[in-house]
């Protein structure tokens, strides 16, 4: 597994938040998914690696609530489009004028807000994102909130055991986890319009929880659409998925 530095800023809250970084060169910011943390979705399966070998400086944080960062038990702590104004905070704390960011998933939705809301990076990336996880994200986070609430009283093949798993297996905090889905809103579709940067939408072949990812790069202006192996959980896992991203943010 490739070594990455440990850092540490406060957000304008106070809240203390972390990132991992590895590499020089261009940056790229990556986000990475609900329950997840940077270490296992980027650095885990070598995409940081492929992208550091590419000369890329790879920005990685650990989202509010996960991770190495923060997370509080405080309400006020978790306002609507939190993720979004980390982000941006982080993007001025390191003067960043020329990067790259993209994000899977949680991380995607957080780069569509970001970028909604006038952030302009050079080129971006949407893993594991669809129309649908824009559009309803309201009735995703319900099941994600179902999951939390009756943690431990789903058996093998409910569909919400394999996320309860998975969030036993990161430790997540689930107070935390549960105020931050509580701020969640659904995306804005006029954020879409703000793509103007050439941006990659890979994702899963069988991949099917938000949607239609070939629809959302449709609706983008400058987009294209990669196809890579695996479902949501298994596409973080294939070579394919840190391969087209390298490949597309050195382009």
């Amino acid at each position: 597994m490739t070594a990455t530095s440990l850092q540490r800023w406060t957000a304008s809250d106070g809240v203390e938040l972390a990132y991992h970084e590895v590499g020089a060169g261009r940056a790229v910011i990556l986000l990475h998914g609900l329950f997840s943390d940077a270490q296992l979705n980027w650095v885990k399966f070598g995409h940081a690696a492929r992208l550091e070998a590419a000369g890329f400086r790879v920005i990685m944080p650990d989202l509010r609530a996960h991770g190495a960062s923060g997370k509080p038990h405080d309400p006020a702590c978790y306002p609507p489009g939190i993720l979004a104004r980390d982000l941006r905070e982080l993007v001025a704390g390191l003067s960043l004028a020329d990067y790259d960011l993209g994000g899977f998933s949680l991380g995607g939705r957080t780069t569509v807000q970001a970028v909604g809301e006038g952030a302009q990076p050079r080129r971006a990336v949407l893993g594991g994102m669809g129309i649908e996880g824009l559009q309803r994200w309201v009735l995703r986070k319900r099941f994600f909130l179902d999951a939390i609430d009756g943690f431990d009283a789903f058996d093998r093949g409910d569909p919400h055991w394999l996320t309860v798993q998975f969030m036993k297996s990161q430790k997540i905090d689930r107070v935390a986890a549960r105020l931050l889905l509580d701020g969640f809103e659904d995306a804005r579709m006029d954020w879409l319009e703000a793509f103007t940067m050439p941006t990659l939408v890979v994702c899963g072949t069988e991949d099917h929880d938000n949607g239609s990812a070939l629809e959302l790069s449709q609706r983008l202006p400058n987009a294209i659409y990669v196809p890579v192996p695996g479902t949501h959980m298994s596409s973080v896992t294939k070579p394919e998925l840190g391969h087209a991203i390298a490949q597309f943010l050195a382009g």
